[in-house]
């Protein structure tokens, strides 16, 4: 049996043809031909099924160690075909702490297609139970599923998938896992309990910022049967030529990952040490390695956040980077910073998202596999100007009054 970096690179054979080719191919075929009327062909039309896809679904399912593993255009539309699975009046309770794609996907779209959707805090273990377990005696059925991010975003606090899975499985619900800050390189949350992975394969998966792509993996098969059915019948499936882009992605998975992490360590210990921040978010700060591995994680990822101190503007420190690019998503080669509240984070409205923490001044960085130094210098000069702005606005104050009222606290 291989191990993960070799499955990296080599992945599960479809055994489609014999020319010996090193790379699988590119089948571009919307369509097979029948050897006869009555033949039931392995592939039929492209919708349903595809070499190229399915190698990509095969490697994947391999990766996180589960049964199916399914392609789709995006990550949003990987989630969307998962939520399918439910029936209107189900319950899913939800982290208090997701992306806001999804967050609007759930409560703009499938709370009107009939899904109740309840946030909670994952962390709080008898919260969580409380609102999985429901209440009968008032007609609240038992939730179906619990749904969250391992690393939230953008506050990179650490869920325990084994903990909530097996809150989760007390009550028959699903626990369905949003793997894409992590990547089975760093965590495997079917090996944790969990019963559906997903992931934005646009994101460390590919690690290029060129291919838009959604990955599900489902431990069990009937699980999978039903995704199959969202997945054929809903047809967001995605094209070969993207299949291929994510496979070649995915080969180089943890070197990535291993430069990315390391850079983010770099990153996050000279923000901890400079004047205009007031907090740092990674879970690769020192002294957490344990939390870390007590929860499941061979890592943190190379994903931080950090929020200025009042009275600076952080669009100043954003507007003036030259390395890192002003951008959403993240997990790709190159360097990445947003505004969450303007940016990833605008679904949500202005009182949830600082009810878990995305204040106005909170900016999240995806740390590349650039040089370290550079993006520590780039942040540096972006910091300098930030600096020289902030005392430009406050030319001829009284910073003693201002201090005592507050705008400075």
């Amino acid at each position: 049996m291989t191990r993960f970096n070799t499955q990296l690179v080599h992945g599960l054979p479809v055994g489609d043809n014999n020319t010996g080719a090193v790379n699988p191919p590119i089948y571009n075929s919307t369509t097979y031909a029948f050897e006869g009327v009555g033949a039931m062909p392995r592939y039929d039309y492209a919708r349903s099924g595809n070499p190229t896809r399915e190698f990509l679904e095969r490697q994947i399912a391999q990766l996180e160690h589960g049964t199916r593993g399914f392609a789709f255009a995006s990550g949003l539309a990987a989630i969307h075909a998962t939520l399918s699975i439910f029936e209107p009046g189900d319950r899913i309770v939800v982290g208090k702490n997701i992306y806001g794609g999804t967050y609007s996907l759930f409560h703009e779209y499938f709370s009107r297609w009939g899904l109740k959707i309840e946030s909670v805090d994952t962390h709080d273990f008898q919260a969580l139970e409380h609102a999985v377990a429901g209440d009968r005696e008032h007609g609240v059925s038992p939730a179906k599923a619990v749904y969250f991010e391992v690393l939230t975003n953008p506050l990179l606090d650490v869920n325990d998938v084994r903990g909530i899975a097996n809150i989760a499985r007390r009550y028959g619900a699903l626990t369905i896992v949003d793997n894409t800050f992590v990547t089975p390189y760093l965590q495997r949350p079917l090996d944790l309990g969990a019963d559906i992975v997903i992931h934005s394969a646009t994101k460390y998966l590919a690690g290029h910022s060129d291919v838009n792509a959604g990955l599900v993996v489902t431990l069990s098969e009937e699980v999978g049967n039903r995704l199959y059915f969202a997945q054929n019948r809903f047809g967001g499936v995605l094209a070969p030529l993207e299949c291929d882009a994510v496979r070649r992605g995915i080969q180089t998975l943890a070197l990535r990952m291993d430069r990315q992490q390391a850079n983010a360590k770099s990153v996050a210990q000279y923000l901890l040490a400079h004047p205009l921040v007031k907090t740092v978010n990674y879970p690769g700060l020192p002294g957490r390695d344990a939390e870390l591995r007590e929860k499941g994680l061979k890592g943190a990822g190379g994903v931080l956040s950090f929020e200025v101190v009042p009275g600076v503007d952080p669009a100043d420190v954003l507007d003036n980077l030259h390395v890192f690019r002003l951008a959403v998503s993240l997990g790709a080669v190159e360097s990445l910073a947003e505004l969450p509240c303007r940016m990833t984070h605008f679904e949500l409205p202005r009182e949830e998202r600082l009810k878990v923490g995305i204040t106005d001044e909170l900016v999240r960085l995806a740390i590349g596999i650039e040089d370290a130094a550079d993006l520590i210098e780039d942040l540096g000069q972006a910091f300098d100007i930030a600096y020289e702005k902030y005392i430009e606005r406050h030319a001829g104050a009284d910073v003693f009054a201002e201090l005592t009222s507050g705008v400075f606290a």
